[in-house]
């Protein structure tokens, strides 16, 4: 039996500071982990990739996080379901002061929230609202027991419910070709926002560095959003994440290597220090 502080202990191992320590060779908060939960002398002589895979059977079973939901939505539904050879997939992406949980680009942009069981519904018309500045599809993904909850939403959102591992498309969203230049902008990378202009004009006007946000705004504004639209699904797939690791056979990674953004070369050299042997 496990305790509730011990879930919470375990959930921590995947997070983006975890990861990164890992990358590091640093073993000095899974040591103790072991040590504290007296795991240490079951798994010596394993390799702390077994442990870890222990750690995820054991949350996706007993406390199923945000971490696991969206893993899983991540492994057994959104690559093999509405993705294409060519998707761009992002993790927590960054639209002004909104985070979106997942982000896809193909023909079109769709965007996902996700909600667990422990989650409220505060923040999320607020957050909805700016995803529909720039997506074409938005959904929330919700608990199947919260089904009801969320039914009062927007009309336009589509919704997608799960119960444990399986996920099931409740309500197609509605596909919305309009973009707010506003909204892209808190999207863009400077580069991008630049090479956008460019590739519609064709030239770039005279600005600086203090200048080029607000002057390319504006350009940006009056460009017709059907054109626009297709101009930023080119510019975030151009962005390029680096989502091969979605082929791997470490699939209790995928979330956290795309949240990180990390090139096949670092999962390899991930794996390769988790492969360690613990003594």
């Amino acid at each position: 039996m496990y305790s509730n502080h011990q879930l919470r202990d375990y959930s921590t191992l995947f997070t983006r500071s975890e990861m990164m320590k890992l990358l590091a060779n640093d073993f000095h908060s899974i040591n103790a982990k072991l040590e504290r939960y007296a795991t240490s002398r079951r798994f010596k002589g394993h390799t702390y990739l077994k442990f870890f895979k222990h750690a995820y059977k054991v949350l996706s079973k007993h406390y199923p996080n945000e971490y696991i939901y969206k893993n899983q939505f991540l492994n057994n539904w959104l690559k093999n379901e509405l993705g294409t050879n060519e998707s761009v997939i992002f993790s927590e992406l960054r639209l002004g002061k909104a985070i979106a949980d997942l982000a896809m680009f193909n023909g079109v942009s769709k965007v996902f929230e996700i909600k667990t069981i422990l989650d409220t519904a505060y923040r999320l018309n607020s957050q909805l609202e700016v995803y529909q500045k720039v997506f074409n599809e938005v959904y929330v993904v919700v608990p199947f027991s919260q089904l009801e909850r969320y039914q009062g939403i927007d009309e336009e959102v589509g919704i997608i419910v799960y119960d444990d591992k399986i996920f099931h498309l409740e309500r197609l969203a509605t596909t919305n070709y309009n973009v707010d230049a506003h909204a892209l902008m808190e999207i863009l990378h400077t580069k991008e926002y630049k090479q956008l202009v460019l590739e519609y004009y064709g030239t770039l006007p005279e600005m600086n560095a203090f200048t080029q946000f607000d002057q390319c705004k504006e350009l940006i504004s009056q460009i017709p959003e059907a054109e626009l639209n297709s101009l930023f699904i080119q510019a975030m797939k151009q962005r390029k994440s680096k989502q091969e690791f979605l082929k791997k056979a470490h699939i209790e990674f995928n979330q956290i290597c795309l949240s990180l953004n990390l090139s096949t070369k670092q999962l390899d050299a991930l794996v390769a220090n988790l492969n360690t042997q613990i003594t």
